[in-house]
Formats: structure tokens, sequence, C-alpha cells
């Protein structure tokens, strides 16, 4: 998106918009990638396999964790934003509602297709939430705040916390497959673009969600 935003009330609302728009369409993504049948994200990894474990549905689970890991942040000294509690509220919400009307899909070509679609709409959406810079999502404070902890780079805390989520997710009974791969591979190259096609024109600073420190040590999934 381009152009001008001529006040700080429109630029407000774009956020706003931003936000929320972002958050649902990353819970349509995830629901995509339930449907594919080929693997889903790492942190839904666990929350299938919570959600087989509890007959809770996924969103719920997604919730559930997403608060838990929200009250890790206090030791963490991380400050919630709005972004940080609509994360936790709006994406389990949204996926249940996609999963409640979208079918699995059947034959290979159809679920490719239903994966990649999930993978970059997800990318989409990521890129709206964080350009809107209202805040982290939970589990993005959870890896800011255990690197300023430790004093470990953000992609190390990455790495190591998202492979401990998807292989219990995994003994748990969660898909880990092709598009789990794929997702890992793919996310940070296009929610980096899509991060800056949605930033707002007047809007300063670079948010914790995206980066801390240096480039390198920028972070793009929750």
């Amino acid at each position: 998106m381009s152009g001008r935003t001529r006040s700080p009330e429109r630029r407000l609302t774009r956020r706003l918009f931003q936000l929320y728009s972002g958050l649902v369409l990353y819970g349509l993504s995830s629901a995509l990638l339930v449907r594919s049948g080929l693997g889903l994200e790492p942190w839904n990894v666990l929350h299938e396999g919570l959600s087989e474990l509890t007959g809770l549905s996924m969103g719920v689970v997604m919730t559930i964790v997403g608060a838990a890991v929200l009250l890790l942040w206090i030791p963490l000294r991380q400050r919630p934003g709005l972004g940080t509690v609509s994360n936790v509220l709006v994406i389990g919400a949204a996926m249940d509602g996609t999963l409640s009307v979208l079918p699995d899909a059947r034959g290979l070509l159809l679920q490719i297709a239903v994966m990649a679609a999930g993978i970059v709409l997800n990318g989409v959406a990521t890129g709206l939430y964080i350009a809107a810079r209202f805040g982290p999502g939970p589990r993005d404070g959870l890896m800011t705040g255990l690197h300023k902890v430790t004093g470990r780079s953000i992609r190390l805390v990455r790495t190591l916390v998202e492979i401990t989520v998807v292989v219990t997710g995994f003994l748990l009974g969660g898909s880990l497959g092709v598009g789990t791969v794929l997702y890992a591979l793919a996310i940070g190259p296009l929610a980096q673009y899509f991060l800056r096609f949605f930033a707002i024109p007047g809007e300063g600073g670079s948010s914790t969600v995206v980066a801390s420190g240096t480039p390198r040590q920028a972070i793009l999934r929750r």
C-alpha cells in the first residue's frame, strides 16, 4: 500500500484496520493449512496436538496457549500492547470460524494449492498486523523476552523454542509434513516483503516484533 496519510486520525484508523484484518487473515491462513492436510506451521502443530488430547477446538487451544504464554511475559518484563491482547483473542476465533465452513482439501493438487494459499496468506497477514505497530504477539514477545534475559540471539531462541513446540505437538498427534518445512522456509521472506508493502507512511521507528538490535535478529513469526 502506498500514498500519504494526512492526519493522525487517519493513520490510527488505518493501523487499526491493518491490525484486525491481519489477525483475521492469520486465522484464515492457519485454517487453510489445516485443511490442506500437508502440515502446519510450528505453533499450530502444538495446538493441534493439544486439541487432539483435550477435545477442544484448535482455535480455543490457540487462545488458551496464547494467554498462558502471555503470563510468561511477567517474569520476562515484557509489555503487552493492544496488538498482543487482540492476537490472543482474534486469531483463534477466526481460525475456528473458518474451519467450521471450510472442508478438507481432497486430492493432491488441491491440497498443494490450499497449502500454498495458506502460506502466502499467512505472510500477508503477518505483514499487515506487524506493520500496524500495536505490539508483538504473545509468542514473539516470549522470544524477545528470552533473548533479553539469556543474551542469546533471537534466531537461536526462536529455533530452540519452535523445535520444542513442533516436537511436543507431533508427539501429541499434531500434523507435521511438507507444509511445515515450506512454511519455515517461506514465511521470513514473505513477511518481510509484506511488512514493507503495508508500512504506514509517517510512522517512524521499528516494531519490536520485527527486530531487536540488528536485522540478523529479526523475527517475523509468532
